[in-house]
């Protein structure tokens, strides 16, 4: 059965840390085999350490060239014997290479209800800000499959947010983000299961 994830991730990793939660509570029947980020000195990396999870820094800058990244970024996906990718806060654009060797396998989460608000740009804190500049009534998060173009692939889940007149972008960032946690291990056990 096919359950290794590997998680890609650039920040805080808070979603990173709800699928660990999920594994340990078995709501999520998968094994998280490796993370892989841009960036050190991340809470991402430190939640990796307290739960034993391996993890790898490959950045862009730190090679010659794009081949050569690419190349070494998937030496170390295969390394970590990944089934699927899953991006969590990860603000690198996923080479198209790996995109072809795991087509429909990556997954990834986006602070809108897409295709609202996403694309180039549209990451964090400003998915919110463009969300309440609007005037929107209502905001949320989706799960949806990873292909080259930024935040476009088909989409698997969505949890809507109602907008109160007086919530800030922080405020909507802390209720989306609370659904996020919620939905995306939902999700990946749910699309695992339709591999196997």
């Amino acid at each position: 059965i096919l359950k290794n994830i590997v998680v890609f991730s650039s920040g805080s990793g808070s979603n990173f840390q709800s699928i660990i939660n999920a594994i340990s509570t078995g709501v999520l029947d998968a094994t998280i085999t490796g993370l892989i980020t841009d960036r050190e000195n991340i809470r991402a990396i430190e939640r990796a350490n307290n739960n034993n999870i391996p993890y790898s820094i490959v950045s862009p800058k730190n090679f010659d060239s794009k081949n050569e990244y690419e190349l070494k970024l998937l030496k170390i996906i295969n390394f970590y014997h990944a089934n699927i990718l899953v991006l969590a806060g990860y603000l690198k654009k996923i080479p198209s290479s790996v995109i072809d060797v795991f087509r429909n396998r990556i997954l990834n989460i986006h602070p809108s209800l897409l295709p609202k608000y996403g694309g180039k740009g549209f990451y964090g804190i400003k998915v919110h800000e463009a969300v309440i500049q609007n005037g929107e009534l209502q905001s949320g998060c989706t799960v949806h499959l990873v292909n080259e173009i930024y935040d476009d692939g088909p989409i698997l889940g969505q949890i809507k947010v109602p907008i109160n007149s007086n919530d800030t972008p922080s405020d909507l960032a802390q209720k989306i983000l609370a659904e996020e946690h919620r939905l995306y291990p939902q999700i990946i056990s749910e699309f695992l299961k339709t591999l196997s």
